[in-house]
């Protein structure tokens, strides 16, 4: 069975997609059990929706293979930490692992601004792993920005 690293790497692939299409370079995957269901990457632009996170496109993939949105047992992988919103929808979907890269201090809400997944007053909380491969998803995102300056 695939280890954190290289779920981590399919989840790159997806960032990898977002830049070539110039969106924001996330990417995000949804295992179960070993097993791919899910995955996704930015694609607001793209679809003029500002809910086409790499995160939510990859739950509701995961979702639509499992015919539940409750994705028991799921770990979402994500190369940057999720927003608010990414995090509310891991938490709906019952997402029992968050696995993710690079630190967004200035919209992640699971460390850096808000610890929404492991907030006592919720009904669900989701185990966190950070920092995985962070180096390699901070640095697709600086490649991204430093383009889009020059």
């Amino acid at each position: 069975m695939p280890d954190d690293h290289q779920w981590m790497g399919l989840a790159l692939e997806e960032a990898g997609l977002a830049a070539e299409a110039g969106e924001v370079p996330v990417g995000a995957v949804v295992v179960i059990n070993g097993r791919l269901l899910g995955r996704g990457h930015n694609t607001p632009i793209a679809l003029s929706d500002p809910t086409a996170h790499a995160e939510i496109v990859a739950l509701r993939a995961a979702a639509a293979a499992v015919g539940n949105y409750r994705l028991v047992g799921a770990t979402l992988y994500a190369t940057v930490e999720p927003c608010a919103m990414c995090c509310g929808a891991a938490l709906q979907a019952r997402v029992a692992r968050l696995v993710y890269g690079a630190a967004d201090p200035k919209a992640g809400a699971v460390r850096s601004l808000y610890q929404m997944l492991e907030d006592p007053r919720l009904n669900h909380r989701v185990e966190v792993a950070a920092g995985i491969r962070g180096p390699e998803c901070a640095a697709r995102l600086h490649e991204f920005f430093r383009a889009k300056r020059t």
